[in-house]
């Protein structure tokens, strides 16, 4: 396809200058010429975005919602929520995208009998693409809905990685290289500024117009999370990262170990602990709710100093039962509380007893739950992510141990 800017060629001029075409730069001449005759002129071929340019715009947003997705994950301070905006503005300008390309091949889709191969592939990667982005859609505005055990947002989450797997694969096995006439040109920039423009507007909009209407959606935390039952002990919807699922522990035997670079290692009963400091704080759940409680147990700052950190010390590791464990900065550590009440309850089995971690700031999975050993590390541990997986397997994990 000649770069975009150039005059626009006829019938004749194509037909001397196939040779210097691939099979795409014809093809997406034709359709730009078809679809300027369609309006009476050429004057829209060169307002054409290259269907090379439009497969690479596809790809490029994927990758950005996968990244911002990610993010997400562990945004949970008020000054994140830059990540949600990205992710859903992202969202919005995927689907103008995808829009753009069905328009493109619409003619070939409503087409059955001249499919092949490609079609299929690209009808499928289309409709899971539709998959993800409705899920997250209908999630935003509020709807509510349950299918084989699993919430809106989680089957968001496996679409996505489902839509990221199909997106690499297809790059690594079939993309084409991208050229500079896919990219430098005016009529690009301000399609893709369009686009960008597009998504924002639609992001800033959506939560006013889901006010206006009354829907569920506007109630929701900048993360995305819909309130839950706070204040009220206990009462708020238990889960687990994967599905950690550990016996009760036997409160009189407890003992929260303290170890690593510490000068005094430590091992307290529950006696020992307390509940004589308190910290309000919101556990915001990646599955999709938050709930703020008052909660009372030992400060881990207080608990670090009774132990004495060494000076290399500089990370904090907290230790579930199962396996489970997550890493922290000491400094942020020292503000965290090792909870033993909610409220005015002692905590429930499926909240963490008889000890969980209050993270403030952190997102719910973060709040380590059935805590039995403190770590002093000099550096920060790199596989605490993998055993949000293993955990589950072990033996303590499955409730077995």
């Amino acid at each position: 396809m000649p770069a975009l800017g150039e005059a626009p060629v006829g019938r004749g001029e194509l037909g001397r200058r196939g040779s210097g075409l691939d099979l795409e730069d014809r093809e997406g001449i034709h359709r730009s010429i078809l679809a300027a005759g369609s309006r009476g002129g050429l004057a829209c071929f060169n307002r054409s975005v290259t269907p090379r340019g439009t497969d690479w715009s596809l790809a490029a947003l994927v990758a950005l919602l996968v990244l911002s997705g990610v993010l997400t994950l562990f945004a949970g301070r008020p000054g994140d929520a830059w990540v949600f905006v990205v992710h859903d503005a992202g969202a919005v300008a995927l689907l103008l995208v995808v829009g753009w390309k069905l328009r493109r091949v619409g003619r070939r889709v409503v087409r059955p009998r001249g499919w092949d191969r490609r079609t299929a592939a690209g009808l499928a990667a289309t409709a899971l693409v539709l998959a993800a982005l409705g899920s997250g859609i209908a999630w935003s505005s509020g709807v509510d809905l349950v299918v084989a055990g699993f919430g809106l947002l989680n089957w968001h989450f496996v679409l996505g990685l489902l839509l990221a797997l199909s997106v690499g694969g297809h790059l690594a096995l079939r993309a084409k290289p991208v050229r500079r006439r896919d990219l430098v040109h005016r009529r690009q920039f301000l399609h893709a500024a369009g686009i960008a423009v597009g998504g924002l507007a639609a992001w800033r909009a959506q939560r006013p117009l889901e006010a206006w209407l009354g829907w569920r959606g506007a109630r929701r935390r900048f993360t995305g999370s819909y309130p839950a039952d706070s204040f009220a002990g206990n009462a708020f919807p238990a889960t687990s990262w994967v599905a950690d699922r550990p016996a009760p522990l036997d409160q009189g035997a407890y003992r929260l170990r303290v170890a690593g670079l510490v000068r005094t290692p430590l091992g307290l009963g529950l006696d020992a602990l307390g509940a004589r400091e308190e910290l309000t704080a919101t556990l915001d759940c990646t599955g999709g709710f938050h709930s703020t409680q008052r909660w009372r147990g030992i400060s881990l700052g207080r608990l670090l100093d009774r132990a004495g950190v060494q000076a290399e010390g500089a990370h904090v590791r907290v230790i579930s039962r199962t396996g489970y464990r997550w890493s922290f900065p000491l400094r942020e550590a020292r503000g965290m509380l090792l909870a033993t009440r909610v409220g005015e309850e002692p905590l429930s089995h499926e909240h963490g007893a008889p000890v969980r971690l209050v993270a403030r700031g952190r997102r719910g999975f973060q709040w380590v739950k059935w805590v039995v050993r403190i770590e002093v590390h000099a550096e920060g541990d790199p596989g605490a992510p993998a055993s949000t997986v293993w955990s589950s397997l072990t033996r303590a994990g499955r409730g077995e141990a």
